[in-house]
């Protein structure tokens, strides 16, 4: 059964969403004898204090490694999982389908769309359960809205604040009746947790545009180059690459990946030659 990734803004609904699409889906699981169970997390069932969010490059990030941790231990074919938080970071979003792809089970995301305006002041009548001031700006100014055109983010569904009707057929239909697309080797990766991710990104994209130039200067007229880190090979073409073109391709490479920190580093290498061996003869 498949995941369904809540997003929002900080006090936006979430919650209240989460728990009528929970309940549609255990009524409607019910009438149609199906024996399938529904599960529902966020912060307030893993432990995770609202304070975890005012420093966002240690305490946050232990957030969220809990959270991934929690989907990745809770996911299955058989149930449904619904992740209520806000899940902000389109980085982390991707992790989240990368772990439903790797299983081969559906996914889908639910925008919970409001104004800022109304939800900071959603945000002030929860005394004791709402976010600091401060902290509250700061996760809307970081906020990254999904997009459709993202496969990440689709499908999409976006339910306004002030929206009393949730589109409970189409999310069914996306997830129940939709087929699952097969892992592939991005998705299979597990997320990593090293806090040098981006340097050792860096050093080992490096590394292999070194090995492929050197033997280029070898081999003229093409040829496949034997990568130490990885049992794949990067095949040249005919004609001699330049190291401009290596460092747009290796710079493109990073860019995409640096914000997700979801690569294991024993796969950065074959995904950086899987990624030379598509681009360089286009």
């Amino acid at each position: 059964m498949p995941l369904i990734v809540m997003c929002g803004f900080p006090s936006s609904g979430k919650t209240s969403r989460s728990t009528q699409i929970m309940q549609y889906f255990i009524d409607r699981f019910n009438n149609e004898n199906k024996p399938n169970s529904v599960h529902l997390i966020n912060d307030e069932s893993l432990g995770i204090s609202k304070d975890s969010y005012k420093d966002t490059r240690l305490e946050e990030k232990k957030s969220r490694g809990t959270l991934i941790s929690a989907v990745e231990r809770m996911i299955s074919k058989d149930d449904l999982l619904i992740v209520d938080a806000m899940n902000y970071i389109k980085g982390f979003r991707y992790q989240l389908y990368c772990i439903a792809r790797a299983i081969g089970t559906p996914h889908c995301v639910v925008y919970c769309g409001i104004p800022v305006e109304i939800a900071k002041e959603w945000n002030s009548k929860r005394v004791e359960s709402g976010y600091d001031t401060t902290v509250f700006d700061e996760l809307v100014s970081r906020f990254e809205e999904p997009d459709d055109r993202n496969r990440w983010d689709s499908p999409l569904f976006t339910v306004f604040y002030n929206d009393e009707a949730v589109p409970f057929d189409g999310i069914w239909d996306a997830v129940i009746n939709k087929k699952a697309k097969p892992p592939n080797l991005s998705t299979v990766s597990k997320p990593v947790s090293e806090t040098n991710y981006l340097y050792e990104l860096e050093k080992t994209t490096q590394d292999i545009i070194n090995e492929v130039l050197d033997a280029q200067k070898h081999n003229v007229g093409g040829g496949a180059v034997k990568i130490s880190r990885t049992n794949r090979t990067v095949n040249l073409p005919s004609r001699t690459i330049t190291l401009s073109e290596f460092r747009r391709l290796r710079r493109q490479f990073t860019n995409i990946n640096k914000m997700h920190t979801l690569l294991d580093m024993d796969r950065v290498a074959e995904l950086f030659v899987e990624y030379l061996n598509t681009n360089i003869n286009r």
